[in-house]
């Protein structure tokens, strides 16, 4: 167990799962003491930022005022990317198997399907397109896999009261059960919510807007044949006028979600006598106990900048979304990532300070981009007046049809990961067609070794820069500071699939950065290109 790193829970009901509260010896120590990293909140951004520092062999305290995780299931979808992430850190496997996979989605006009969609219709990758899992599970398994890693330090019911931002770090004032102490870290990373403390200690606003309209959540416990799919109405019989989803979890438990509109009182639609009826309704049943119920408004904001000095905002500290489309958490562990390797990177003295704005720079454009796609999805959901209500139902009509009307349909466009058009990735000197995108994480493809072992492409890869080449006669020469793997000597192409879709011909290189994406790809391989490849992607040059 990590030095004061508290214990593991006991699970108590409906998923929570309760820490105890364990002193560390910072708080008896003369002055504050220096830590590299300092992570705010143990939710599944924090936690994810924890984990990725420490397989980088970087130490870090994470810290959270709580001292339990549950509370309902929250969020529930998790997208391929996010496994994948997952799935580095030692955890995405789990996560699959304990989770509900899907990949298809329904929309519905009344009580008629208009048409569906598939999220993965191409084979040959680990991961699944999505699945949905109780937050409280993700959450508990990043907990135990945090647990495993002496280099970090996780310290419940540690809440932070104060921070003084410095030119070379943070002080940061955190208060506990038995008094405050202080810690002098050279880097924040502010992983705490929506309300995000530190984000008001920092007198840091959003910007945005928050939509006039209301949502009921149900968790509820029922034996179902309803198929593992997306399911979302609108206008359905059910509930005349408004929208409607279903999800599958674990544990025989369903998400329901019903529109409400802005003038639903809150607390009142909150209570079991006007749930339950509204559920019986949509069912046509009683057979069902309600888990968790909650009523939300959303908005689709974000703070003008990611990185203030040496404190470091990710999730929904830094931006915040609607629900439709899973962007929310896919998002936060998406910025997990990006600055982890980056914060290594620096901390190592293998990159300039300079690096960290790049994750401003490429984070803020995703969020730019899932609020946009938020909010065209919250305007379609939600019209803001009869007149866009009737053509956004002439367009649902029109999609039983027309496939064309049936891409203007938005019930929630669902999260992929962010194409970055970044100052780290070196422009294409060289044509490129396939599936692969610069700028993409690298697409998943199964491969084999020549000892004849079935693996997937992105197993293989490190927590370092890769640099894959197709084979074309020799083996080129290994480049400072990035692992080299052959396709067609240290792996096998078996399917055919790398070569597709990413257009490898022979003697095709492509560089990798630590977090999967594609940072440049060459027709053929140059030493001298690659290693200045590696060093822009590094922010060196």
């Amino acid at each position: 167990m990590a030095e004061g790193g508290g214990s593991h829970g006991v699970e108590t009901r409906h998923g929570i799962f309760q820490f105890s509260y364990a002193r560390s010896p910072d708080q008896d120590a003369a002055a504050p003491v220096e830590r590299p990293v300092v992570v705010v909140g143990a939710g599944p951004v924090g936690l994810t930022t924890a984990i990725d520092l420490a397989r980088r062999g970087i130490s870090v305290v994470l810290l959270d005022d709580a001292n339990r995780i549950g509370e309902g299931s929250r969020a529930i979808c998790f997208s391929k990317r996010t496994l994948e992430v997952w799935d580095r850190l030692g955890v995405g496997q789990r996560m699959v198997d304990q989770g509900v996979t899907w990949k298809i989605g329904k929309v519905f006009l009344e009580d008629d399907m208009v048409y569906q969609f598939d999220l993965l219709p191409e084979d040959g990758h680990r991961m699944p397109a999505f699945i949905n899992l109780q937050q409280y599970y993700a959450e508990c398994f990043l907990v135990e896999r945090a647990l495993e890693m002496p280099d970090i330090d996780l310290r419940w019911s540690n809440k932070v009261t104060a921070v003084e931002p410095r030119s070379d770090g943070v002080l940061v004032t955190i208060d506990t059960p038995d008094g405050p102490y202080r810690i002098d870290a050279q880097w924040l990373v502010a992983c705490d919510g929506a309300r995000s403390p530190i984000r008001t200690m920092m007198n840091i606003g959003f910007t945005g807007h928050v939509f006039e309209d209301r949502f009921l959540i149900a968790d509820v416990k029922m034996k179902a044949d309803f198929p593992t799919e997306r399911w979302f109405w609108f206008d359905p019989s059910f509930h005349s006028g408004q929208s409607a989803l279903l999800h599958k979890q674990p544990d025989d438990v369903w998400r329901i979600d019903l529109q409400l509109g802005w003038d639903a009182d809150p607390e009142a639609e909150k209570r079991p006598e006007r749930v339950i009826p509204r559920i019986e309704q949509m069912l046509g049943h009683s057979n069902f106990d309600l888990e968790w119920v909650s009523v939300y408004t959303f908005q689709c904001c974000r703070i003008p900048h990611f990185v203030e000095g040496r404190v470091v905002f990710a999730g929904d500290s830094a931006h915040q979304v609607s629900p439709f489309g899973a962007r929310g958490a896919n998002s936060g562990v998406q910025d997990a990532e990006n600055i982890a390797w980056k914060l290594a990177l620096v901390l190592n003295g293998q990159a300039p300070e300079s690096l960290i704005e790049t994750y401003h720079d490429e984070r803020s454009a995703a969020a730019d981009e899932n609020i946009a796609h938020s909010t065209r999805s919250t305007d379609f959901i939600s019209p803001r007046s009869p007149f866009e209500k009737r053509l956004r139902n002439a367009v649902l009509d029109l999609a039983r049809e027309q496939p064309f009307a049936r891409r203007m349909v938005n019930s929630g466009r669902l999260s992929i990961a962010t194409v970055y058009d970044s100052a780290l990735s070196t422009p294409d000197s060289d044509a490129f067609a396939g599936s692969a995108h610069l700028g993409a994480p690298l697409p998943d493809c199964p491969m084999r070794t020549p000892a004849g072992e079935d693996v997937h492409l992105l197993n293989t890869l490190g927590d370092g820069f890769t640099v894959l080449y197709m084979r074309d006669g020799g083996r080129p020469n290994s480049v400072e500071g990035a692992d080299l793997l052959v396709i067609g000597d240290d792996l096998l192409d078996s399917h055919g699939l790398f070569q597709r879709r990413m257009d490898a011909t022979p003697g095709a290189t492509f560089v990798v950065r630590p977090d999967q994406h594609l940072a440049a790809r060459f027709r053929t391989f140059d030493g001298e290109r690659v290693a200045a490849a590696i060093a822009r992607a590094s922010g060196r040059n």
